[in-house]
């Protein structure tokens, strides 16, 4: 019996990395969680982003929420105290925005290896992708930056390289995007657990727990017994 729990998140999202932490947590402390089995879907908060955008975040956002300079801030340093709670290191002063699209079709390409002989590449990926973006300021646009991430996670880099321009690597990202938006998803990081419950955010791990926990109950075996109260029968210490 297992469990299976699809997270739609992007790579240029700071509460998908607290989030993708929060999950880990409940999960560390879930009794099944090896029956637990995790699907990364890919999702673009920007797809009109160039692959290397010139401005820094802090401008970037401002510009884009059409909010203050002083008030991005107040934001970029909330996030990163959230961040801190989870022990990630956010660097917003050297993170480069770019464009995700590549690294979502590089995280199929991994997903697709999985598949074929039952890895783990894609979950090393996403951790490694999440971490150079907002840890190491790591250009997730480009394409050499991409392939060694790729190489390090278990993909050939002949497979990794391919996947960067890949038409149907690409047609699945979308499909994954569609998808989402087909059953609600507006915003993320948003976690589905067999295709019954959605949980949207970087929500608390007591919420992930008590998602993993109902959803484990419900695929129990489970009678319901209906007494009339005056059917006779035998039980181990007579009839």
């Amino acid at each position: 019996m297992s469990i299976d729990v699809q997270i739609w998140s992007d790579i240029a999202c700071p509460w998908c990395y607290i989030g993708k932490r929060r999950f880990e947590k409940a999960l560390d402390g879930f009794a099944h969680r090896d029956a637990v089995n995790v699907t990364w879907r890919s999702y673009q908060l920007d797809p009109s982003l160039p692959e290397h955008d010139h401005r820094a975040e802090a401008e970037y956002l401002s510009e884009v929420k059409g909010m203050p300079r002083a008030q991005v801030g107040e934001m970029l340093a909330h996030v990163k105290e959230q961040a801190a709670g989870e022990g990630l290191d956010y660097d917003f002063d050297s993170l480069v925005v770019a464009n995700s699209r590549k690294a979502h079709r590089l995280l199929h390409a991994a997903k697709q290896a999985d598949a074929a002989d039952g890895g783990t590449r894609a979950g090393r990926l996403k951790e490694a992708l999440l971490e150079g973006h907002f840890v190491e300021g790591k250009h997730i646009g480009d394409d050499d930056t991409l392939v060694a991430l790729g190489t390090a996670a278990g993909l050939d880099e002949a497979t990794a390289r391919d996947a960067l321009a890949s038409e149907e690597l690409d047609a699945r990202v979308e499909q994954d995007i569609l998808e989402g938006h087909q059953i609600g998803v507006r915003g993320v990081p948003f976690f589905v657990f067999e295709n019954k419950y959605g949980v949207s955010g970087a929500q608390p791990p007591e919420l992930f727990a008590q998602a993993l926990e109902t959803v484990w109950s419900e695929k129990q075996p489970s009678l319901i017994t209906l007494d009339g109260g005056s059917g006779e029968a035998c039980g181990p210490d007579g009839c």
